[in-house]
């Protein structure tokens, strides 16, 4: 479990050992772990290089461990650390790279197979983002959700303007809408667009991210970097941008005036300007359609509105 952080199988073993019979010599240790007392003393050695452990000041020394959750946390920065000097140090070499050879085809796109590689290139295209992250969502999703949003959450807090498109399909799956609207609350500028072509991810307009079919059933992504095709990608994330309706109002005063009543307005008016039929919404609320029906109908007339995108529309002003 730990040999991601470095500690090795064994080690990890007699530190478990360790953790039930703390302040044991080694040679109770080995008695323990019916290991070889030599063994022992090497993984000891290990485990206290890497703070999991410590010695009192007997004869023999007794060994005490350190509370798990504060040692693998210090492994844990320890390891970022250790990728962020790798990841630096992989831009300073390819700024090496003879022009000719930085630009070839094969090493501006690279084809990625599989739902577990796809989801493993989107995760380092978010941690690798420095200033601005552009994506159009749309279902299926390859990464589990919980820990996109954690790694969006750390951007965030980093700063790094994050911008997202939400197609109707993505607010239609259960929990969708509210998904969405906690990341506009935590810092995420976001929109919905009643028709998003593709799913998209460009990070810092240098590398993107898509699907190698456009039907998204194949299995396969590309990976884009720095070319005249990432740039157009960002170009149709702007065009869409500017199209798109506010998934949320843009000051926190016009959140906060109304109450409960005006958030399910909010819910409601933003799943109408994506498209949603009453089905959809209603399980989104959590009431009947009928019910969606008649605050909708509602809504359109105190709005002026002709069709549901254009109440969605028009409600940006009041909301």
């Amino acid at each position: 479990m730990l040999e991601s952080v470095g500690v090795q199988p064994d080690d990890e073993a007699v530190f478990r050992a360790l953790l039930h019979t703390p302040e044991c010599t080694v040679a109770e240790l080995a008695a323990g772990t019916a290991r070889d007392q030599a063994a022992i003393r090497r993984s000891v050695a290990r485990l206290e290089d890497l703070g999991l452990l410590s010695r009192t000041a007997h004869r023999p020394a007794r060994l005490i461990p350190t509370r798990p959750d504060v040692a693998v946390e210090v492994l844990v920065a320890r390891r970022q650390a250790e990728l962020e000097r790798a990841r630096t140090a992989a831009v300073a070499l390819v700024a090496q790279m003879q022009s000719p050879t930085r630009y070839r085809p094969e090493n501006l796109v690279e084809v990625v197979v599989g739902q577990p590689a796809i989801a493993a290139r989107y995760a380092q295209l978010q941690s690798g983002t420095e200033r601005e992250l552009l994506v159009l969502d749309r279902p299926p999703y390859v990464a589990e959700v919980a820990e996109s949003d954690s790694r969006e959450r750390q951007l965030l807090r980093s700063q790094v303007d994050v911008r997202v498109i939400y197609a109707p399909e993505s607010l239609a799956l259960p929990g969708g809408v509210d998904v969405a609207l906690a990341a506009a609350e935590a810092g995420e500028r976001s929109r919905v667009h009643p028709q998003v072509p593709i799913k998209l991810a460009v990070s810092d307009r240098s590398i993107a991210l898509l699907p190698l079919a456009m039907d998204q059933l194949r299995g396969s992504a590309l990976v884009v970097r720095e070319s005249a095709l990432v740039e157009a990608l960002a170009q149709l994330f702007h065009l869409l941008w500017d199209q798109a309706m506010p998934l949320v109002p843009s000051t926190a005063e016009g959140r906060a005036e109304g109450g409960a009543d005006r958030d399910v307005d909010r819910r409601l008016l933003t799943m109408l300007a994506a498209g949603l039929k009453d089905d959809a919404i209603a399980r989104q609320l959590g009431v009947s359609s009928r019910t969606v029906g008649r605050r909708v109908a509602e809504l359109m007339a105190r709005l002026g509105a002709r069709t549901r995108f254009e109440a969605g529309v028009r409600a940006q002003r009041l909301l």
